[in-house]
């Protein structure tokens, strides 16, 4: 089932359901789906399930950071909220590797590549594409950054 018919599903459950921070979520997702629908043109076709994972996982990203930042504001209720919404939205990507199986990616990378901090942008980006969304960026750049030192 693709990953937008799935967030269409699970609202129509949580609504029936009365659950309201659930709704909050899955509406914003559906939103955000659609605004980047229109944007490139495809609002009758749809995104593909690897656009609606990136675009997922982008929102996951803003929900981390603004926990980060009501932390650091003295805001634990609002943090709280943020990871929460960050839960709901992993429900929905595709497990994530390992820092062993993203080494081993890392590794086949730096042999294709080379072995030099200057091609550091094209290892990680090699690693990016074998990952299809199966790896957050920051923990493929940092693996690739002390695999180089």
């Amino acid at each position: 089932m693709m990953i937008k018919q799935r967030i269409e599903e699970d609202l129509k459950k949580a609504m029936l359901a009365g659950d309201r921070p659930l709704v909050e979520v899955l509406r914003g997702l559906k939103s955000a789906i659609l605004y980047e629908e229109v944007s490139e043109g495809v609002r009758d076709a749809g995104l593909s399930n690897d656009k609606v994972v990136a675009l997922l996982q982008k929102e996951a990203k803003k929900r981390q950071d603004s926990a980060d930042l009501y932390d650091r504001g003295g805001s634990p209720e609002r943090q709280e909220k943020e990871l929460a919404e960050k839960a709901i939205i992993q429900n929905y990507l595709p497990e994530q590797m390992s820092d062993d199986e993203i080494l081993n990616l890392v590794d086949e990378a730096v042999l294709v590549v080379g072995n030099d901090v200057k091609n550091m942008g094209q290892i990680i980006g090699v690693v990016k594409q074998k990952t299809a969304g199966r790896a957050d960026g920051a923990v493929i750049a940092r693996l690739v950054k002390s695999r180089l030192s």
